[in-house]
């Protein structure tokens, strides 16, 4: 089938979270799944990046990206042990968390296009990876359809907390859609929080991190996905006034957590790419 538009990022992502799983020791986000995925299908486009694997924005890139899943995936077991057993991806692209999900309580809500959706399982079936019950997607057609009520057609529960992942999504949306889907998010009951990652506007990076924006940006543009907004730490800490514990990490605490004593050169670089948290 053609690839939807939202499709085409989240092959990128995926690849690059593939050639982690193949290339970098030790992994940092560590997802047996993701090569299985993509294989059958995409294996000459996997064995391309493969190649470019030691270029220096192709480590940076891939260093940002399993910083962020496993980031996402860390704050999750926190909303778990603490009782929330609904979990929320929001563009959930390629991601194979519910293939691998190991908390026999929590149940995983797919929030795509259903053109995405329906690609993602084509490739599943090809690739022989069985669907969990644990697993319900969300198909939502923003022109026509709504967050909230097709998660509640999928089987979620609004009256109960939720964890939301919303990673690779917020850049491409409109400030409207994005303070639309945080009101959303902000509105669960207590023990509710999300995970997302952001850009900075492009006036408060250096000069280097500039032309490392203007060149990812005409990547994203030329597949259809322009940017479209952008944050300050500041700008973030106020959109997320309605939480009550906030975290936003920068590439100096990525590094230090995730990347600390490595001898491959796998770290995140530059000031482009945040990721931030929020718990009600």
């Amino acid at each position: 089938m053609e690839l939807a538009k939202s499709s085409r990022t989240a092959l990128g992502v995926a690849l690059r979270r593939a050639v982690h799983q193949l290339h970098d020791s030790p992994l940092v986000f560590d997802d047996p799944v993701a090569v299985a995925v993509l294989r059958a299908t995409y294996g000459e486009g996997l064995q391309a990046m493969v190649e470019a694997r030691d270029e220096r924005f192709s480590r940076a890139m891939r260093a940002f990206l399993v910083a962020r899943s496993r980031y996402a995936e860390d704050q999750l077991k926190e909303a778990v042990a603490a009782g929330v057993s609904q979990y929320v991806l929001l563009g959930a692209g390629l991601d194979t968390f519910a293939f691998r999900n190991p908390h026999s309580q929590l149940r995983v809500f797919e929030v795509d296009h259903p053109a995405t959706q329906q690609w993602k399982r084509e490739l599943l079936a090809a690739s022989g990876v069985t669907i969990p019950a644990s697993l319900r997607y969300a198909p939502v057609d923003f022109e026509v359809q709504t967050l909230p009520a097709q998660l509640e057609l999928a089987g979620f529960d609004a009256s109960a907390p939720a964890f939301f992942a919303w990673l690779g999504v917020v850049p491409y949306l409109t400030l409207r859609a994005f303070r639309a889907t945080l009101g959303f998010i902000a509105a669960r009951p207590a023990g509710s929080g999300v995970v997302f990652d952001y850009g900075q506007p492009r006036e408060v990076l250096t000069l280097v991190d500039r032309l490392v924006h203007d060149a990812l940006a005409a990547r994203v543009r030329a597949a259809g996905e322009p940017f479209q907004l952008f944050f300050t730490s500041a700008d973030v800490a106020r959109e997320l006034a309605g939480f009550i514990r906030l975290e936003d990490l920068g590439t100096t605490e990525m590094n230090a957590r995730y990347f600390s004593g490595r001898t491959d050169k796998l770290a995140a670089r530059g000031a482009g790419g945040r990721i931030a948290s929020a718990w009600k």
